[in-house]
């Protein structure tokens, strides 16, 4: 029988996919930060923007259906980060918007401000996407400035409800996030990860060699970084305490080594994360190490996706509070007190049985750009 538990359980798994996802299409990101390093002259950068322009439109729309998946399977997040910490989601949605404008504008004739401004947009999209979506991504570990009236939300008497069920805590209103330094570490690593496969996705789609000798020269200039960021991080993670939520008391306590905890005892994850962390390695040391190899973008990017959903799946699984409080701990949101009701998760359920057939249509999309370069 499905239980309640189970399609929480259920939904969490789709969302971070949706999650893992989205950072390995951040390559369009990691491409454009590179546009005016790699492309020495017009013609090198408008090949760059060509290339990278026939899928940012999945990215956004990756990234749209991700907040609309937490918002449909997990609201009390949605309102409380997306509407608490909403300069950080601001500016991650103005940096994209920015790309939209850039790449629709840039190359029509007489535009007001010039091909090179619309090119700098990509640039600043390409620097602001990766690293605040990963420095977000971060408070799910490092936990953010909110408290929850859960009494208010479940209160059946309408006199004495109360409209207000969380409140941010913090003044800046996400930005805080940006204060934490291992926020920064995920967020660089993350920006480091996007300019890697960025460049191994331009090895795949260019013939020019000058272009290709360069591109591989920095993916190394970007591996380092992005090695000694990520490693320095899940060290970090492997470390610290995290809450455990405790159903019978509703209460959450804390828990040495959580998240070690969490791989040990999710052996499936954690073989997913190994796997992974191969598959990006492999990915970057074919680009490094074989001149002729064009294909290094495919067991990179099957790494990042694995590599991130696993990480996302120990933040939230195993009782784990997957968004703590640092300001009080009891509001802190895990699966079981954030999500939907049972009625709501069950029939989102049986409409995700179409998920297959979007994922065979985005194939079919990317296959069909790829003939039209």
């Amino acid at each position: 029988m499905i239980t309640y538990a189970f399609l929480q359980q259920y939904w969490w798994v789709l969302v971070s996919l949706l999650g893992a996802l989205l950072v390995f299409l951040m390559f369009v990101q990691g491409a454009n930060s590179l546009l005016f390093r790699i492309g020495h002259n017009a013609k090198e950068r408008q090949l760059i923007v060509r290339t990278t322009g026939r899928k940012w439109e999945l990215t956004f729309t990756t990234l749209v259906t991700f907040g609309g998946a937490f918002f449909a399977s997990f609201p009390l997040f949605y309102s409380t980060s997306f509407g608490g910490a909403y300069w950080i989601w601001m500016l991650i949605l103005v940096s994209f918007v920015l790309q939209a404008v850039a790449y629709e504008y840039q190359d029509k004739p007489h535009n007001l401000l010039g091909t090179r401004t619309y090119q700098a947009f990509l640039v600043f999209n390409g620097f602001v996407g990766p690293f605040v979506l990963g420095a977000a991504v971060g408070t799910f570990f490092t936990g953010s400035a909110f408290s929850v009236s859960h009494a208010a939300m479940g209160n059946a008497n309408a006199a004495l409800a109360s409209p207000v069920i969380s409140q941010w805590d913090s003044a800046w209103h996400g930005l805080e996030a940006l204060a934490q330094p291992w926020n920064w570490v995920l967020g660089l690593a993350v920006f480091f990860l996007a300019r890697v496969l960025g460049s191994l996705y331009l090895i795949n789609r260019t013939e020019d060699e000058a272009l290709l000798l360069r591109l591989r020269h920095q993916v190394i200039i970007e591996a380092l970084p992005f090695l000694i960021l990520f490693v320095a991080f899940i060290g970090y993670l492997l470390t610290i305490d995290g809450l455990t939520y405790q159903e019978v008391t509703q209460t959450f306590v804390i828990e040495n080594h959580k998240y070690l905890h969490n791989f040990l005892k999710l052996p499936l994850v954690s073989g997913m994360f190994l796997l992974g962390v191969v598959g990006v390695l492999c990915g970057i040391s074919q680009a490094c190490f074989f001149a002729k190899s064009k294909n290094s973008i495919w067991p990179a990017s099957i790494g990042t996706i694995l590599a991130v959903w696993a990480l996302l799946l120990i933040a939230g699984l195993n009782d784990t509070a997957y968004y703590p409080s640092l300001t009080s701990p009891q509001s802190s949101l895990c699966l079981a007190n954030s999500s939907s009701s049972e009625i709501t998760l069950r029939t989102m359920a049986i409409v995700s049985l179409i998920i297959p057939f979007v994922l065979a249509y985005i194939a079919y999309v990317w296959r069909a750009l790829e003939k039209k370069e």
